[in-house]
């Protein structure tokens, strides 16, 4: 578990620092990705969901406030459509992850973890524990793009990967792009209700499986 806790931890650093990267050039501020899709928005809704698209797709490579864009494409999209479209984004960039990783990610295993029964070892930690990390993934920021990341580098299966992502991002895209959907300038408390509601969900869901998981440790 601690090489796996290794690779997870400077995974989430390289995310981490195009975060800090992007609010430091002020490339993908809150404001500047409203400011972009209300330009959109005046041109089509075609412009609306390509601009959502491109971005949750980036976020593999640049981090960006995913639960923010996924509202405001219900507000300007309305609901399904916005739903549709960060799902969409969403799931490319989980593919994108996923195959860059299976493709490129054993040269960074090798790197990181040199020992080949460790590497087993980790492999072997995350079929156990990969589908729950990766469902319950949208509770902390990055962590998402992590997960994917992990998934194809530790040759999950890719149906597996598959079902624990949508089951992950279904749900979450289509709650706050609905509540975005339903607020307005003059009422966003849709919005933000969604958006505290979602992330203590999400929260309590991953304390409880910690503690079981913990659990499961000491009686083994």
């Amino acid at each position: 578990m601690k090489d796996l806790i290794k690779i997870i931890v400077v995974l989430a650093l390289v995310f981490a620092s195009t975060f800090l990267v992007a609010n430091l050039t002020r490339l993908l501020s809150i404001e500047q990705i409203k400011s972009w899709l209300q330009m959109a928005h005046q041109l089509s809704p075609l412009y609306v969901g390509s601009v959502v698209i491109l971005l949750l797709f980036c976020d593999l490579f640049i981090a960006v406030p995913t639960l923010t864009i996924t509202i405001l494409s219900g507000y300007f999209l309305g609901f399904p459509l916005g739903a549709i479209t960060a799902i969409t984004g969403m799931t490319l960039a989980g593919f994108a992850g996923y195959a860059l990783s299976r493709k490129y990610g054993d040269s960074v295993f090798k790197f990181l973890i040199k020992d080949t029964d460790r590497r087993a070892e980790a492999v072997s930690t995350f079929e156990s524990y990969g589908f729950a990390m990766i469902l319950m993934s949208r509770a902390v920021p990055i962590f998402p793009e992590v997960s994917a990341c992990l998934a194809g580098m530790t040759k999950m299966k890719f149906s597996r990967f598959l079902g624990a992502w949508l089951l992950s991002s279904v749900p979450y895209a289509s709650i706050a792009s609905y509540a975005g959907s339903v607020s307005s300038i003059d009422n966003p408390m849709p919005a933000i209700y969604a958006a505290i509601s979602l992330s203590a969900v999400l929260w309590i869901a991953w304390f409880i499986y910690s503690r079981y998981q913990k659990m499961e440790t000491v009686n083994h």
